[in-house]
């Protein structure tokens, strides 16, 4: 009796959980969660972060790296001695890698919402970041990178010819992408305000870039690309103005505050690095007073112009018998812009092209464009007689137009390292402080993580590469 009893208790209460569960999803589903994200919802975040970062690469390393600042009083080590630890490319890695997840992310939506706009976007974004990675380190994990739903938690590597070949060949289809009249309605973005025109012209004034960077792998054909590109406006627009550059511009109200918590830490213990001022100098330059504070006498404390540190400098830091210039506060106090691409920069690309077909008058026409817009994005006034002095003029050769093309790249990512280790100009000078005999480092080394933790494909890069050091050479520089 009491098995009976029992049997039907057990049944009664197998039928009341199933009425119970029956409903359960539908009873306890929050009606103000979103269950999916739109494809606009990460696209602030990403260019937030994204451009945050990018801005304190550009001081923690490229600064030092190419001689624009350095630390001081530093008597010895740093990234201006070529001092490159195992861990420095770390938070490159990872953040890069973690931001990458959220543009896939914000992809997958933008193919659900069939909005090609945002699909554009995104893959926009994706050859930026990518960009920056590959051209950091060599062979990188892409076709399964940031697949950890997929099961995959250790990616093998691309090689960096094939991470090219698909991130300009994404550009090229963001550009057929693009609906320039249908409006982007999930959420105002902070680049461009919705402006699909000017989305459009970023995505291919970075494909100019990306093409351009692969001048010395002939094989690929990228200068006629570029000079297609070039003639073609219509089906190809890019940048034709500063307002039109791709420049986060923060307001300093929260969230979009600047990197730097205390601006006072920009210039705490710093200078500027002599190289860089030396040329300003040279050129008469104004973009002097908006980069820079004015070197000071140590008996006095007289203004004696725009002086720095020469870098990777070796001995005492008493041997300087005056304080240094150092860097404008301003440059890091909201509200203030991030460049991811400028459109001096487009002007600069345009010259290099005109320059190696030959073109003379199209390639200073572009060169003085590009120098002119860029002392005015900073806010300085382009001065009627830059071009008489003949340090400043159009000289028919490389080395002028990069030049100043590491003027126009300041403050923008690793940008002047990549093209200084693509051409060799400008040429920086050398200091007996400096480690590495004195060469300067063209990749970091793969994160301690990704040795320990991806080991097999890790082994298997390192010997295609051949080695895993800061003189290997990345493919587009060989």
């Amino acid at each position: 009796m009491k098995n009976k009893i029992s049997i039907v208790f057990s049944a009664l209460m197998l039928l009341f959980m199933a009425s119970c569960t029956k409903n359960f999803e539908e009873v306890n589903t929050d009606p103000n969660r979103v269950n999916k994200i739109s494809p606009g919802t990460l696209l602030n975040p990403i260019l937030y972060e994204v451009s945050s970062f990018n801005m304190r690469q550009a001081n923690n390393f490229t600064f030092g790296l190419m001689q624009d600042m350095l630390p001081f009083p530093s008597t010895s080590g740093g990234v201006h001695r070529y001092d490159i630890t195992e861990t420095a490319g770390n938070s490159t890695w990872t953040t890069y890698y973690r931001w990458l997840t959220n543009v896939k992310e914000m992809y997958t939506a933008s193919i659900e919402q069939k909005d090609p706009n945002y699909q554009a976007i995104a893959m926009t974004l994706n050859a930026m970041i990518y960009s920056n990675l590959t051209d950091c380190f060599g062979d990188i994990p892409m076709e399964e990178a940031t697949k950890g739903d997929e099961g995959i938690f250790r990616p093998k590597f691309t090689t960096q010819q094939k991470v090219y070949e698909k991130i300009i060949a994404d550009l090229d289809s963001a550009n057929n992408l693009y609906v320039t009249t249908r409006p982007m309605i999930y959420g105002t973005e902070m680049l461009f305000a919705n402006n699909v025109a000017s989305w459009k012209r970023f995505t291919n004034s970075l494909q100019m870039r990306l093409l351009l960077r692969l001048s010395k792998r002939t094989e690929m054909g990228t200068l006629a690309k570029l000079k297609t590109i070039i003639d073609n406006p219509v089906k190809y627009p890019v940048f034709t103005s500063n307002d039109q550059g791709a420049l986060v511009k923060l307001s300093g109200v929260t969230p979009f505050v600047s990197p730097w918590g205390r601006a006072i830490d920009f210039t705490t213990f710093r200078a500027a690095g002599l190289f860089f001022t030396d040329n300003l100098n040279d050129l008469n330059d104004p973009r002097r007073a908006r980069w820079l504070t004015q070197a000071r006498n140590k008996i006095g404390n007289a203004n004696i112009g725009y002086k720095g540190i020469p870098s990777g400098y070796a001995g005492s830091d008493n041997q300087f018998n005056y304080i240094p210039s150092n860097k404008n506060i301003a440059l890091v106090t909201a509200p203030l812009s991030i460049i991811l691409m400028s459109y001096a920069e487009v002007e600069m690309i345009k010259a290099e092209v005109e320059f190696r077909n030959n073109n003379t008058a199209a390639a200073k026409a572009a060169y003085e464009k590009g120098v002119k817009a860029s002392i005015e994005q900073w806010g300085a006034v382009m001065p009627t007689d830059y071009f008489t002095n003949t340090k400043a003029a159009y000289n028919g050769t490389l080395e002028r137009i990069m030049l100043q093309k590491y003027y126009v790249l300041y403050f923008t990512d690793f940008q002047q390292w990549f093209e200084y280790r693509r051409t060799g100009f400008p040429v920086v000078p050398t200091a007996d402080g400096m480690l590495n005999n004195k060469i300067m480092p063209v990749r970091y080394r793969y994160p301690p993580a990704v040795q320990s933790t991806n080991t097999e494909n890790y082994n298997q890069v390192v010997q295609a590469m051949g080695g895993d050091n800061i003189n290997i050479k990345v493919w587009w520089q060989k």
